[in-house]
Order: structure tokens, then C-alpha cells, then sequence
């Protein structure tokens, strides 16, 4: 279903009258409202001031595309679905059959339990059991609020709680847009000095500085892209990107859209989360073009080539923080 260009589209309910990605969370708070879906802790639609920040689905649909959901224990791909463990090698469900690869971690078809609700924030928790390929018990929190200036920020936290330390990575899948300027006709900017290079099958084997096309530190129309690729090396800054309300802001990216009315949208991420991937798709439903900016702990396949792969000992929690702004 398309997408309004002021405001999220009127979506087309089941047979039961409930949407499919069960209950909605609307926030909201000075111009900006978020809803936030219970299935895989969704943000299924943002806006600021009535403009759409975000793409969205009905409620008849689970999110096309993996739109807006988080990601967790590991983020983008793991490679067959396998990877060593002390000397083990462990099989994951392959959850990508065209690739082959366990994809977007184990809580995308997954529940979110609420943890605290008010106007505009909402704190959603699930558990990752012990399973094959994957033997950890951990739990993923995942923190929406919107700030003072109706900004958008996201906290995501895995506690482990088993007797052994637990590999991570920690992402989401949010796409952005501005209201009802066609995506193909912003300006994508992303300060990223590498870009990791992958095979047929999305998995990185190497990295190099970016050139020509695969060079967006200066601005690149989306229309001329095809992308679909991490970038690291990101030139993080203390320039107050993040929450309007941190007295210090932590050194924080931003990834941003920008049209040619000079209006903007920006995905910021904190600089304990190094690596963001782009997506630009020509097959998201209704649209000619689409962006996903995907801020990731680390890469595709860490699992297996130890990049960007983060440890939790035993009752430890680690998190990272990003958020959605914009210039209107």
C-alpha cells in the first residue's frame, strides 16, 4: 500500500480488526509521533510536524522489506548459517533461502513484551532462548522516545544471562524519506571514508577506501544508486546530532537526506556503533525508490570473520543508541 505523502497511509485491516504486528505504541510528543509495533519492536511509522520521516506498512502487512524492525543477536547476515564456537560448528536456521545465510538475527518474527509505556516513550523486551546454533539466553530492550524537539532516539540493550559469554551484534532497519518528495529525487550524504566489499551473496570479503560511486562523503542523488553495502570509518563529531536534550552529547554520524527545497531527515548514530549499511532498493511496495540507513554494531558475516563482533560475559548488558532528526 503507498504511503501518504503527508502522513501514514490508511492501512487496510484484517479480518480480526487487529493489525498483524499486534499492538501499536503511538508516541508522541512537541510535533513528532512515532508508532512502535509489538512484533520485533517495529518502528512502523515517524513523523515530525506532519511530515513523514519514515516508510510504513498496514496493518494487514508485516513490515515489507524488514522495515523499521530491530535486530538482534546479530544484525544483516551470518554466512550458511554457520559459524565456530569453541572449536563447534554452529547451524542456524536459514532464514534467507535465496542466499542460503541466517538472516536479521532471532527476534524478527518475535513478540516484544512492554516494559514502560507513557506518551511519548515505550520500553519493549523479548528473549532470545538457547538453540541450536545459537546456545545463549539473552534478552533484547529496545527504547523509544521522543525528545523535546519531537526528535526521534533509540536505545538497544542485550543482557546475557547465561553461564558463558554470548557473541553479538546489535542493528535495526529503519527507512527514511521526506514526506511526499520522491526518494529519487534527494541527495543521500553519508561521512564514510571505507566501504566493505562483498561477494554475489552480500558477504563482505574485504574493505577499501571509497571512490567513484561508492564515494557519498560529498552528496550522491539517489536515483543514480544501487547500493547495498556497509560503510565504516565514520566521521563521528560532537556537534550535538544526537538527542536535543544531552547537556554533553557523545560523538555521534549522521547519514542524511536532503531535497532540493533545502529540507532534510538524518539517521544519527553513536560512535559505539561503527558501521552503517544502505540499502537502495527499487522494490519497496509503492515506491520507485527507497533508502534504508542501517546503524549496525558491526557488519555482515561477524559471526564468522570476528569483525565488528562484540562478547557479553555472564550478566553483562551492552547497548547502543541512535535516532531519527530532521530540518524542516
Amino acid at each position: 500500500m503507498t504511503p501518504s505523502p503527508t502522513g501514514p497511509s490508511t492501512p487496510v485491516s484484517p479480518a480480526s480488526g487487529r493489525a498483524v504486528t499486534g499492538r501499536q505504541y503511538e508516541l508522541r510528543r512537541a510535533g513528532g509521533v512515532a508508532v512502535v509495533t509489538e512484533l520485533a519492536a517495529t518502528l512502523r511509522a515517524y513523523s515530525r510536524d506532519g511530515v513523514v520521516l519514515t516508510e510504513t506498512f498496514g496493518d494487514d502487512q508485516i513490515p515489507p522489506g524488514a522495515t523499521g524492525i530491530t535486530l538482534a543477536p546479530w544484525a544483516n547476515r551470518v554466512e550458511d548459517g554457520r559459524w565456530p564456537l569453541n572449536g563447534k560448528v554452529q547451524q542456524l536456521d536459514i532464514t534467507e533461502p535465496s542466499r542460503g545465510h541466517a538472516s536479521h538475527g532471532l527476534l524478527r518474527n518475535t513478540g516484544y513484551a512492554p516494559v514502560e509505556v507513557s506518551g511519548a516513550s515505550v520500553s519493549l523486551e523479548a528473549t532470545v532462548f538457547p538453540q541450536h546454533g545459537y546456545p545463549f539466553l539473552v534478552r533484547h530492550r529496545v527504547d523509544y522516545a521522543l525528545d523535546a524537539d519531537g526528535g526521534l532516539s533509540v536505545t538497544q540493550s542485550l543482557s546475557n544471562g547465561s553461564a558463558a559469554r554470548a557473541p553479538y551484534v546489535l542493528g535495526a532497519h529503519p527507512y527514511l524519506r521526506l514526506g511526499g518528495t520522491p526518494t529519487e529525487e534527494l541527495t543521500l550524504t553519508v561521512p564514510a571514508a571505507t566501504r566493505l566489499v562483498a561477494d554475489e551473496r552480500l558477504i563482505p570479503r574485504g574493505s577499501e577506501p571509497v571512490a567513484g560511486e561508492w564515494d557519498l562523503r560529498g552528496g550522491r542523488t539517489v536515483g543514480e544508486l544501487a547500493v547495498d553495502c556497509a560503510f565504516t570509518d565514520l566521521s563521528f563529531t560532537h556537534d550535538g546530532a544526537g538527542p536535543a536534550a544531552a547537556a554533553a552529547p557523545p560523538a555521534v554520524v549522521r547519514a542524511t537526506l536532503t531535497g532540493a527545497d533545502g529540507r532534510s531527515v538524518w539517521l544519527w548514530q553513536e560512535d559505539t556503533c561503527r558501521y552503517l549499511h544502505v540499502f537502495v532498493t527499487d522494490t519497496f511496495p509503492g515506491r520507485a525508490k527507497a533508502v534504508a540507513l542501517e546503524p549496525m554494531t558491526g557488519p555482515a558475516n561477524a559471526f564468522n570473520s570476528g569483525e565488528g563482533l562484540r562478547w557479553l560475559e555472564p550478566g553483562e548488558s551492552a547497548s547502543m543508541r541512535w535516532g531519527i532528526g530532521a530540518s524542516l
